[in-house]
């Protein structure tokens, strides 16, 4: 009896079964099971495929951040639906939890910031993020190259955020290589109760940035609120993101195109702010400061080697601000109002 028939069909528990086995297996196991087929690829990479793929393929991942519990949760409710029968099953799906071991210890990472690590990043790094990357990346491609009569391609990076959020909910857009944005998935996102939405303007290193750019997928990064440990999220808080990704997998979404500005809080990404010294670095904002927080002209952000960083516009706002960040790191996004 392998791994997958002697525990995943014992509980219908997927995040149990990644926790019981932070670190790689090394080998794929697979059983046939109602109208699909369930292959383990690895610790936390969950492939489900019917009999008759639909016309999407999905990837929901979570967990690239260990202590970002909600997404992990979300992804171990979706697969114990549809292992209990109660989820039909029409489009391939690929379910990921990003970092066992990370999770297992309640930390963001081990020793580097797995969503930095993607695109190549991992290439002549040894250690475990940087191997899990690579993983990663490998399940993705396989997934995406394994079809190619498929008419979309997504990936929902779901995560949670460090700090509180004037905005709880918000999805990121990745920087689309001169493509156009799609406006349905604008909308796919309003009617998940998320009408946030930060445009990004430049190339990176995020997994959801990954999928867009190697294989033009349908791909977000989607922050669901704050991060909490284990067993105290909100979850019917998510219902409206749990209901939207149902109806992907059962192939029964129905994408609207037109798109009213009105609906939305558009944001474009108009600088980020860089970390150039180890000992003269300060973040000058009290670390309860919220996302999209806004301040002052000519308000001295941070402190530097490069004379820091000063607020350019009162209605620019600040977006994910760490300054537990290495040296040549992202310490913040700078973000303005826009439309579409």
């Amino acid at each position: 009896m392998n791994i997958l028939t002697g525990e995943l069909f014992l509980h219908h528990d997927f995040l149990r079964l990644t926790r019981e086995h932070p670190i790689e297996i090394g080998n794929r196991c697979s059983k046939r099971y109602n109208n699909f087929v369930i292959t383990l690829i690895d610790t936390g990479i969950l492939l489900i495929e019917p009999e008759s793929a639909g016309s999407i393929d999905i990837v929901i991942s979570s967990g690239v951040h260990g202590n970002e519990t909600a997404p992990i949760e979300i992804c171990n409710l979706l697969v114990k639906e549809i292992l209990d029968g109660k989820l039909q099953v029409n489009n391939r799906i690929l379910f990921i939890i990003g970092n066992p071991p990370a999770m297992n210890s309640g930390e963001r990472f081990e020793e580097e910031n797995l969503n930095r690590l993607f695109c190549g990043k991992h290439i002549g790094k040894s250690h475990r993020e940087a191997k899990r990357a690579a993983l990663l990346e490998k399940a993705v491609t396989d997934f995406f190259d394994s079809r190619h009569d498929s008419l979309e391609r997504c990936h929902f990076d779901l995560h949670t955020a460090i700090r509180a959020s004037k905005y709880e909910k918000f999805a990121i857009y990745p920087y689309q290589d001169g493509r156009a944005l799609k406006n349905k998935y604008l909308n796919f996102f309003k009617d998940s109760d998320i009408n946030t939405i930060l445009l990004a303007h430049q190339p990176a290193d995020t997994f959801s940035y990954f999928s867009s750019h190697q294989f033009k997928a349908n791909a977000f990064t989607v922050e669901l609120g704050k991060v909490r440990p284990f067993g105290e999220n909100d979850m019917p808080s998510f219902a409206g993101i749990l209901t939207s990704l149902r109806l992907l997998i059962k192939d029964e979404i129905d994408f609207d195109d037109s798109v009213n500005n009105d609906d939305f809080n558009l944001f474009q990404v108009v600088d980020e702010v860089i970390r150039y010294s180890e000992n003269n670095f300060s973040l000058n904002i009290d670390v309860k400061q919220a996302n999209f927080s806004t301040f002052p002209v000519a308000f001295q952000l941070t402190t530097d080697d490069d004379k820091g960083y000063q607020m350019k516009s009162d209605s620019d706002a600040i977006v994910f601000p760490n300054a537990k960040v290495p040296v040549g790191h992202r310490v913040a996004l700078i973000v303005s109002k826009t439309s579409i």
